[in-house]
């Protein structure tokens, strides 16, 4: 019978797992829980959203000649849109409420912005101009303006790259939204080049992230804020 216990004891030892084990008690068994580690998807929505809007503002200022929207309809709906989405959903899953909204609002822009000129919705048929149409995208563009406007606010106390970001990006839905509803192209081209600046903030904040102590030489600055110190009572 003593070599019994022994041996029992030996094994619960052995395993770790049991608690509470012994003659006439049923033995507990305690689980250690294991943590998935989740990657940063930040760079992912940064680099998809800067190349969507990249394209995009070079149609607007007619670069090389290019003024139909069309060839962006493949990039707002796979890159900028169901990248960013995705990346909208992993940040939720990292807990940052930020990240998580502003990727996925903006991938559910460049969704509704491709479905626009995909030739199947007969959205743009559904219009007897091009006044009236660029009156209907005026509307659609001033929603996008105040949504950013507000993402700019809460922006204000993160780092100086995105707080530079979304000031360009509200001014650039600006510009196009007046230049839609007076049709002034000039206004249009003007919110196109903001649109370039944006892109390549938004590439050097996605390239920020990525360059990790672990995973390159070097570094790009942010430039937080400071947050500061709460007074104490």
């Amino acid at each position: 019978m003593a070599d019994v216990e022994k041996q029992q004891h030996h094994n619960h030892h052995l395993d770790g797992a049991s608690l509470g084990a012994g003659p006439g008690r049923q033995a507990i068994y305690q689980v250690n829980p294991t943590f998935r580690t989740l990657g940063n998807p930040a760079p992912l929505g940064l680099m998809s959203f800067a190349s969507t809007t990249l394209i995009l503002s070079l149609v607007n200022v007619n670069a090389r000649g290019v003024a139909h929207p069309e060839i962006v309809v493949g990039m707002a709906l796979f890159v900028g849109g169901l990248c960013q989405l995705l990346a909208g959903m992993w940040e939720f899953a990292c807990g940052n409420t930020f990240g998580a909204t502003a990727f996925s609002s903006y991938g559910g822009f460049w969704l509704s912005y491709a479905t626009i000129f995909i030739p199947g919705s007969n959205i743009l048929a559904a219009y007897k101009d091009d006044v009236e149409l660029g009156h209907a995208i005026g509307f659609y563009l001033a929603a996008w303006f105040i949504f950013t406007f507000f993402m700019l606010i809460a922006a204000l106390r993160s780092n100086v790259a995105l707080i530079a970001l979304f000031f360009m990006l509200t001014l650039t839905f600006l510009l196009l939204m007046i230049g839609q509803f007076i049709t002034k192209v000039a206004i249009v081209h003007a919110g196109g080049y903001c649109g370039i600046i944006t892109a390549f903030i938004a590439y050097y904040a996605g390239i920020s992230h990525m360059l990790t102590p672990d995973a390159a030489f070097f570094s790009l600055p942010l430039a937080h804020i400071p947050k500061g110190q709460k007074a104490q009572a």
